[in-house]
């Protein structure tokens, strides 16, 4: 056996590279999130309750950004914690406070708890989203302890504003909760909700009844506690498949995978990413957004707003956990199911939007996609109104 066997060499590197992540994945900081499904449900004071326990036990814990909203119960909490000062930023000649993400890795702590995840960051921030913070923590080897509500799940978007009616601006991707180590529903009774609102404990009195007469209407809220606990027990699921297939062969994924077809410059291309985000998720598969660039879509051809939307797509699908793929092809139809029956594709996602009659007149991708896939699972997402110009 020659040691200098370039073979040999490679193999060894490989298997020292292997050794390398697994040493860097142990660093990692662990993973907790609480998640509720209204403001109020006690999601900030259980992890100031829980800083409180660990703190007892000798545990370094400390705060690194908690928003009480007033709420005393909650306040009085806060007191005998440690808590990483604030950065002060200027924005639009206010000062704003945020999360100050070097003060919490340069503290090192053991624990660190955040609340708020789907929040923007002011300009100047070191990443966009407060999520973003949280991972770079994790990534300290600094355990997190977080919350959200279920509202502002990335791939529950659509489903939340069409029951509510209320307009979600902030998101949190779905890989991020599916990298959380414990996922803790904090269900409370509707009935008990609506008392700690009705007494001042949620908002103060002069916001209680804008708050009743929107989102916090009885089903709206049942609608969003039903969303919460089936994210739970998904959540519950993957981690149990996960580990059965981590300690027995007989317990491998799933084959059936999931595969999304999006245009290149598809105004609905977010909405149908969450549904096979969803999907997927429910199936504890791997999934794949897949678009075909035919020769009139090479990049020098089409114009930099399509250009933007298609990059605006791309990161999108990668925040859902989507492995990206572009085909180059001048029949999409055929290149999409060529890549699904050589990737284990078991389920398509395709959109159908109102055309007009004219259109109509020709076959579109979608029926030839539904006629020429045998074998597959295909699911049509219809919009319900007509599809707007990119």
């Amino acid at each position: 056996m020659n040691p200098q066997d370039p073979g040999l060499i490679e193999s060894a590197q490989k298997r020292a590279q292997d050794f390398l992540e697994l040493v860097h994945r142990g660093k990692r900081g662990k993973l907790k999130l609480y998640l509720g499904f209204a403001a109020g449900v006690g999601k900030t004071y259980r992890m100031l309750e829980e800083s409180h326990a660990l703190k007892k036990r000798g545990v370094d814990v400390v705060i690194g950004f908690v928003e009480t909203h007033g709420r005393a119960e909650t306040q009085a909490l806060v007191a005998g914690l440690e808590v990483v000062p604030r950065q002060q930023i200027e924005y639009r000649g206010l000062m704003v406070e945020e999360m100050d993400l070097a003060a919490v890795i340069a503290r090192r702590p053991e624990v660190v708890v955040v609340d708020e995840l789907a929040h923007t960051n002011a300009p100047g921030c070191r990443h966009p989203k407060r999520y973003q913070d949280v991972l770079a923590i994790l990534n300290e080897g600094i355990n997190v302890i977080c919350a959200f509500n279920i509202q502002h799940l990335e791939s529950l978007k659509d489903v939340v504003e069409r029951v509510t009616g209320v307009i979600i601006r902030e998101t949190v991707p779905d890989s991020f909760i599916k990298q959380a180590d414990q996922v803790v529903n904090l269900d409370l009774a509707i009935e008990d909700l609506l008392d700690r609102l009705a007494t001042g404990k949620i908002y103060k009195s002069e916001k209680v009844t804008q708050a009743l007469a929107n989102f916090f209407q009885n089903e709206n809220l049942s609608a969003l506690r039903e969303l919460a606990l089936r994210e739970v027990a998904e959540s519950v699921d993957r981690s149990v498949a996960t580990d059965l297939r981590g300690r027995d062969e007989r317990f491998k994924a799933t084959d059936a995978r999931v595969m999304v077809c999006i245009a290149s410059n598809s105004p609905r291309a977010p909405v149908l990413l969450r549904r096979g985000s969803r999907l997927a998720g429910r199936l504890n598969t791997d999934w794949f957004a897949v678009y075909v660039q035919t020769p009139g879509e090479a990049s020098h051809l089409i114009d930099a707003a399509a250009q933007r939307h298609l990059y605006a797509t791309i990161s999108h699908a990668k925040d859902l956990g989507a492995e990206l793929v572009q085909l180059q092809a001048t029949n999409p139809v055929s290149a999409i199911l060529d890549f699904a029956r050589s990737h284990a594709v078991g389920y398509i996602v395709i959109g159908r939007s109102n055309q007009s009659w004219w259109r109509r007149l020709r076959r579109s991708n979608m029926e030839r996609i539904v006629a020429e896939a045998d074998g597959f699972d295909v699911h049509i997402v219809s919009f319900d109104e007509e599809e707007p110009q990119p």
